[in-house]
């Protein structure tokens, strides 16, 4: 297959470990340009700068996905620099489980700040270049828990991962056509996500869940897989789990 990815400008997310780590530094090694935010700006330089180093294309900004100004400024970024944006990658993310009767309100707002608004920041940085430029790619990481509520501990997470899903699906629907979405859904992968959780007991549960986890690779190849496909071809929804996996 044609490589459909050399040469594209993806936005990442969240990209300063994990998921958004590997996906850019997979992404740049088939010819795409990265642009990679995140909060902590000396992992991002030290991503970007290895990738360059590979002979790769990557900037960075220091960003907050629960502003929405921030959140623009980083595409704003890739289109100053790159002039121009084909994908934008939706992967930061909180997972704090704990019981409802916990009432960790805190932790109940952040979640939505983050998994659901930070989303939603998104496109709507991304939309209306996308429809000017009749192209693009938004690509929402939602969660096996999407699918399914992890109860107890996981209610609260599981209804912001069921947002992302519905989100993706109504945004095809809204804009499909030349646009193309994709919501994906890991099970237990290596990443940071595992350390989310202040709630003693669901935090050593979390972390026992976990050791069945598959590397964070596999994530990124299933995003490749998305991206790469031609242009008329919409890949809408992958779930990826460790074969072992039950929930």
């Amino acid at each position: 297959m044609e490589n459909n990815i050399k040469g594209k400008v993806v936005v990442i997310t969240g990209a300063s470990s994990g998921l958004g780590e590997t996906t850019a530094r997979h992404l740049a090694s088939k010819g795409a340009s990265v642009v990679l935010g995140a909060r902590r700006i000396e992992n991002l330089e030290k991503i970007a700068n290895e990738i360059r180093e590979d002979g790769g294309k990557a900037e960075v900004l220091k960003m907050d996905v629960t502003k929405a100004s921030e959140v623009k400024a980083l595409v704003d970024k890739a289109v100053s620099t790159f002039g121009k944006i084909d994908v934008l990658i939706n992967n930061a993310g909180l997972m704090a489980i704990a019981p409802l009767s916990e009432t960790k309100v805190e932790e109940w707002d952040k979640m939505i700040d983050i998994n659901i608004k930070g989303v939603l920041y998104g496109i709507a940085a991304v939309l209306p270049i996308f429809q000017n430029q009749s192209s693009g790619h938004i690509i929402n990481l939602s969660s096996v828990a999407g699918i399914k509520v992890f109860s107890p501990g996981g209610t609260v997470y599981s209804g912001t991962k069921y947002a992302v899903r519905a989100i993706t699906e109504g945004l095809r629907h809204e804009v499909g056509g030349a646009i193309r979405t994709t919501s994906i859904e890991p099970g237990a992968i290596d990443s940071e996500l595992k350390h989310g959780s202040s709630h003693e007991e669901s935090s050593a549960n979390v972390k026992e869940f976990y050791k069945q986890a598959i590397p964070s690779d596999s994530i990124a190849r299933a995003i490749a897989y998305a991206i790469e496909q031609p242009d008329d071809v919409d890949v809408n929804e992958i779930v990826i789990r460790p074969t072992v996996q039950e929930f």
